[in-house]
């Protein structure tokens, strides 16, 4: 029997060096919800995803936020899961400008609306604004007493940010950072990852194929091609053999949603892991967090 959301995440607050056990793959819905003619394809990307989740006993990680369509991508998830809430592991987000106490709590009800479910499983912050994280964080810990969220975190988080952010928040109370992490924007592994590892912050991996261009990568495409996979099944197979980190492709193709959700699975020999480290070193400075 497929494990709900809160057997793979439960309710309690999290250790502090404990990173949450995200399931590896999901499913990103930017630029989704935003064109009617592209609905049925975009639910239908959904849905193979929730199944292939389902062959693997874990529920469907699912992102999405307030801003993606202007709220269309959160009413065509509600449309994709209703009936099967329980089979899904929901992510979404506020504006930064939305993100007052009040604000934030507004945000959240709206977006619950529009998912058509009573509580998200991880709500993030989308990236630093200007109001002030603590009003941010007494708002999101409103939401988690109240029930409509279980967990919160950020997204778009640098060094700075973080920092800033830990100095306000309990222990083990942030969960996740989601960025921009790839094979070919790896810079966040030379402080920001350690810096997350030391307080069991988890990374989600957004634009995991840097925008599709991976896919197209000869280097990648030869490494890929010497062990029975394309490049993008094994892109998303390197960030989930990453230590705590989950990735979050964007796909209008049920048939490559299922095959998204088949390389977390995957298990890559030492052998490629260097041959990947060769063609994609690892950073040896800090570097700008890339944001889009």
């Amino acid at each position: 029997m497929p494990l709900r959301a809160d057997q793979v995440m439960s309710a309690g607050k999290p250790q502090q060096t404990r990173p949450v056990a995200l399931p590896r793959i999901g499913i990103g819905t930017w630029h989704m919800g935003e064109d009617r003619k592209r609905a049925a394809a975009e639910m239908a990307a959904i849905r193979a995803s929730m199944a292939a989740a389902d062959d693997i006993g874990e529920p469907a990680l699912i992102d999405t936020a307030e801003m993606y369509g202007d709220g269309g991508a959160e009413t065509l998830v509600g449309n994709a899961i209703r009936g099967r809430r329980d089979a899904c592991y929901l992510v979404s987000k506020v504006l930064p400008h939305h993100a007052s106490r009040r604000g934030t709590i507004a945000a959240c009800e709206a977006s619950l609306k529009r998912l058509g479910t009573d509580r998200i499983d991880l709500y993030l912050l989308h990236w630093p604004g200007g109001i002030p994280l603590a009003d941010t964080v007494t708002g999101l810990r409103a939401l988690v007493a109240d029930g409509k969220i279980l967990r919160w975190g950020v997204s778009n988080f640098d060094v700075e940010d973080l920092e800033a952010l830990l100095a306000i928040a309990e222990a083990g109370e942030c969960a996740v950072n989601q960025c921009y992490y790839s094979l070919s924007e790896r810079g966040l592994e030379f402080a920001l990852q350690p810096l997350q590892a030391r307080h069991g912050i988890a990374t989600m991996a957004y634009c995991p194929l840097d925008e599709g261009r991976l896919g197209q990568d000869r280097r990648l495409q030869a490494i890929a091609a010497a062990h029975g996979l394309d490049a993008g099944q094994l892109a998303l197979a390197w960030l989930a053999s990453r230590p705590a980190t989950s990735a979050i492709p964007m796909t209008r193709s049920a048939a490559r949603a299922a095959s998204n959700l088949a390389a977390g699975r995957l298990v890559l020999a030492p052998a490629v892991l260097a041959a990947l480290d060769d063609a994609f070193p690892p950073p040896r400075e800090r570097e700008p967090l890339r944001i889009v």
